[in-house]
């Protein structure tokens, strides 16, 4: 029986996918900043290990006799004072350093669609940092590039809630979101796999316009969406930049610079953005 261990396994897609390894017959470890997190997959895992990313003297022989490391670990949303370099960047770069301590054969990271063109963007300069750093290490790795998660696409929800959407520009950029479930089939047939990179979205394409439409008919509300032009975008984010601090720029640069371009990636899956609006309307 192969050992993974799992880091950034109490997030939104690291649940799917210690499901889906234990699934597959894999002995599992998942990595957590205090037990209490993990308590909600412990039907699921095999041991537990506390600790902390940005802490090398906590990960101490996490990886002894693991066969696979597989990593989400990442910030949306800066806190604790941590930057995407020390999460997204080192607190990875560590884990890889114990996974080669520990003669791991192999590490699967998640980075972004589009990530190693948009480096321009905080967060995904230190993810393509450490994609670097991984693809130069020996070790025999695949790095996932999903284009945006079902979760992502609540905001959609949020904002018709309050009655009206706003989207940049014309509203017809396009992205095929996926749910955590059908990512983590591919992240964990990653493992067994031979490629080296792989690019990966949901199983519906659409545009930004069609995605409102959405949100508001699951929630049975009469669809009202305002366009926001695409040079009150640039302005807000040279403004951002100049008076935001950096730990609220990061997610807003991301966001705004995403929502601006299509996001598309190869279809898979069978999970519908329809059916997750309508299980997440009262949630939110």
């Amino acid at each position: 029986m192969k050992k993974v261990l799992v880091a950034g396994a109490t997030g939104y897609l690291g649940r799917y996918v210690v499901q889906e390894f234990k699934k597959q017959g894999y002995w599992i470890c998942a990595l957590a900043r205090n037990a209490e997190k993990l308590e909600s997959i412990d039907e699921f895992i095999d041991k537990k290990f506390v600790g902390e990313v940005t802490k090398t003297e906590s990960l101490n022989n996490i990886c002894k006799e693991i066969d696979i490391v597989f990593s989400s670990v990442g910030i949306t949303k800066q806190k604790d004072g941590l930057t995407y370099m020390d999460v997204d960047y080192r607190g990875n770069s560590n884990l890889l350093n114990e996974a080669k301590k520990s003669g791991v054969k192999k590490f699967i990271y998640v980075s972004v669609l589009n990530g190693d063109k948009l480096k321009e963007l905080k967060i995904c300069k230190a993810k393509e940092k450490f994609v670097d750093e991984l693809k130069n290490s020996g070790l025999d790795y695949c790095i996932i590039r999903p284009n945006g998660f079902f979760s992502d696409m609540s905001e959609f929800l949020k904002m018709a809630k309050k009655g009206k959407i706003y989207l940049f520009g014309s509203g017809n950029q396009k992205v095929n979101p996926i749910h955590g479930a059908d990512l983590a089939e591919v992240c964990v047939a990653a493992s067994e796999r031979n490629e080296k990179e792989i690019e990966v979205g949901g199983p519906e394409t659409f545009m930004h316009n069609e995605i409102a439409e959405l949100a508001f008919s699951a929630l049975g509300k009469k669809s009202k969406v305002v366009h926001i032009s695409d040079f009150l975008r640039r302005m807000t984010l040279k403004l951002g930049k100049l008076f935001m601090s950096s730990k609220n720029f990061g997610p807003v640069e991301f966001f705004m610079n995403v929502m601006a371009i299509d996001m598309v990636a190869p279809e898979y899956g069978t999970h519908r953005l329809m059916d997750f609006f309508l299980e997440s309307k009262d949630k939110i």
